[in-house]
């Protein structure tokens, strides 16, 4: 077990090779670059090496709490978890937990491919992606077929901003500082405007994405994503790229120009954008929204639950999480309910602001 700063470059190395080997999507939550940033602003972040012999044949990113609580690295923020290991490591749940001195190991995106731990999910949910491996004229193909009235206006909207507002203009890989801090405050503002918890109001979320912003990787680069109207930034995504995924992580735009969709706008120019690159998937992440249901072509399975060891950590665990859990669950479980909620949290995000 050691600090995610700790790793030689070998090891590093062997990791990637590690998920070069695996079937699932390459996503940049995966690679040791992301565990490095989060390193940096979560002291308790750590990894556990697996050898065979002299030869690294694991890894296992994770955060630890009390009582030996674990948690996927990033847990709250990663929209991929789990542990990179070599195809058919014989390898069991509990043995890897007691290794590290683990009580347990929490996830909440976890990765399909993750048979050491998704036969300890409580829920599956479902992650919305976007297919552009054929090129993104197909992509729009597909949009325009599946929902015809969608694609036709949003292009025209996107059109009337040109008019309207200025020249639209967009950047896929933004480099200016101040376009990043003005997304970030696009989107303390939804958070508070719907009822959220403001992410960005945690330091350590902050400094994350900075460090991400300045990261710099084949497989996992920061990627700061924004449309213009004319001089004018009217929406903007900050994400990650690897070689073939790009991770949608946050996403907002001025509220101002809401009548002309620019974050709609915004995600068909970065498909197209992605599919020059190369790239092949953008992950848009679970949780529902009529956003993603418009522009997906496709769903992947994402677990969330936690593997345990008896003892008093476990039972910590269960007590802190299970309960609110199962709440949330019934709630969304039932669409009336889940309604009602949602307008009661906006409710009372504007009488705070009042």
């Amino acid at each position: 077990m050691v600090g995610p700063g700790e790793l030689g470059e070998g090891e590093r190395e062997r990791w990637r090779a590690l998920r070069a080997a695996s079937e699932a999507p390459r996503s940049p939550f995966m690679e040791p670059e992301f565990t490095d940033a989060v390193g940096r602003v979560r002291p308790r972040a750590r990894v556990a090496v697996v050898y065979e012999g002299r030869e690294p044949a694991g890894f296992l990113p994770y955060e630890r709490g009390p009582l030996g609580q674990g948690r996927a690295i990033g847990l709250g923020v990663s929209d991929v978890q789990g542990a990179i290991l070599r195809p058919g490591l014989g390898l069991e749940t509990g043995e890897l937990l007691r290794a590290c001195a683990l009580s347990s190991f929490a996830f909440d995106n976890l990765e399909a491919e993750q048979r050491l731990f998704v036969p300890y999910a409580a829920e599956e949910h479902t992650s919305y992606v976007i297919d552009v491996e054929k090129g993104y004229e197909t992509y729009e193909s597909a949009l325009r077929a599946q929902s015809p009235k969608f694609l036709k206006t949003t292009v025209a909207k996107e059109r009337r901003l040109g008019r309207q507002v200025g020249e639209v203009r967009f950047v896929f890989d933004e480099r200016e500082p101040a376009a990043l801090r003005t997304l970030m405050g696009w989107k303390s503002a939804q958070y508070r405007r719907t009822g959220r918890r403001d992410r960005f109001a945690q330091e350590w979320i902050t400094r994350l994405v900075g460090q991400l912003a300045r990261t710099r990787a084949p497989e996992c680069s920061g990627t700061l994503s924004v449309l213009y109207a004319g001089e004018r930034p009217v929406a903007a995504h900050f994400g990650l790229r690897s070689a073939s995924v790009l991770a949608c992580w946050f996403p907002a735009y001025d509220p101002e120009f809401a009548k002309y969709s620019p974050g709609l706008v915004l995600h068909l120019r970065m498909a197209e954008a992605a599919a020059a690159a190369g790239i092949g998937l953008l992950d848009l992440g679970r949780g529902a929204a009529e956003y993603k249901d418009a522009l997906k072509t496709g769903e992947l399975p994402v677990y969330e639950g936690a593997a345990t060891r008896p003892g008093a950590g476990a039972a910590l665990h269960w007590l802190s999480r299970e309960p609110a859990r199962r709440a949330h669950r019934y709630v969304r479980s039932r669409p009336r309910l889940a309604s009602l909620a949602a307008r009661t949290l906006k409710g009372a995000a504007r009488l705070r602001r009042a």
